[in-house]
């Protein structure tokens, strides 16, 4: 068993970002995906992130040092000798809970595993693996390599060794952990998502622009980006997911996501991913 590897279930904008912190502290990182597709992509995303980070000199490392410990993995089997799992795929629970039960093939008792999920119950997904005990929430926030915070998801059955495990091991990767208990949106969702709901009703109700909006929350409340940028980084799609989770789990209408948000993700306008949301993109 390798304590020193990695294995990142999703190499999405979530799971890449994921993956290019752990490879950044020394662990070695392998990526699993089912769309061999992406992986160019995430490679090609993680070294513009590297190369950014070490021309403002955020990292000592050469981005080549720190990308010769990513490998990607076309068949999960590749991760059986791995010691700590993350699963970083799209916010929906019956896929998640796909992985981790054909994960369970290659996990051990000293294995250590962790879902990014965004609003999903740890307790329910925990009910897919073979050991429970040493499974919880470990939801970093987008992009990763760039957010200090880490929310620290406690289940039910969560063993204090597994918590103190991850707990210590946000602080290793330079990140503030945060606890949270097993509730739909954890701590920063259920604050969050609401809020960029609210704005994109604005935005519907033709009270301001987008440019406005944004402008209003970053010079009136004081945030460094205002809430439809941050809808677009984080993807319109996972804000919707969000939303119908925080909505169906709590049954508060005031979770209902806005009919324009709902709008722009059936027309395919996600966000930064997409080049297309409340604002366009070139880069």
């Amino acid at each position: 068993m390798n304590t020193n590897s990695v294995a990142i279930i999703g190499a999405g904008q979530m799971g890449t970002g994921i993956a290019q912190v752990f490879a950044t502290f020394g662990f070695n990182v392998y990526i699993h995906d089912l769309s061999t597709n992406i992986f160019k992509i995430s490679q090609e995303r993680m070294e513009k992130s590297l190369e950014k980070l070490f021309s403002k000199k955020k990292i000592k490392e050469f981005p080549e040092t720190i990308l010769k410990r990513v490998t990607y993995c076309p068949n999960m089997s590749s991760l059986r000798d791995c010691n700590i799992f993350i699963e970083s795929v799209f916010e929906n629970f019956d896929v998640k809970a796909n992985i981790f039960y054909k994960l369970s093939e290659y996990i051990t008792e000293e294995s250590y595993i962790a879902t990014n999920t965004s609003s999903f119950s740890i307790t329910s997904l925990a009910q897919m693996l073979p050991y429970p005990n040493k499974f919880l929430g470990f939801h970093f926030m987008n992009p990763p390599p760039l957010m200090d915070l880490v929310e620290v998801i406690k289940g039910l059955h969560t063993s204090n060794e597994t918590y103190n495990f991850f707990w210590n091991l946000t602080k290793t990767l330079k990140k503030v952990p945060v606890y949270s208990r097993n509730t739909p949106g954890f701590v920063l969702n259920r604050i969050l998502i609401p809020m960029i709901n609210e704005a994109i009703y604005v935005l519907y109700e033709n009270i301001s622009t987008p440019e406005q909006i944004d402008e209003a929350m970053k010079l009136g409340a004081n945030h460094p980006i205002g809430p439809l940028s941050l809808a677009d980084l984080i993807g319109l799609d996972t804000v919707l997911a969000i939303l119908k989770t925080l909505q169906k789990e709590l049954g508060n209408n005031k979770y209902s996501p806005c009919p324009l948000l709902e709008k722009y993700v059936e027309k395919g306008y996600l966000g930064r991913k997409t080049k297309k949301g409340f604002f366009e993109y070139n880069d």
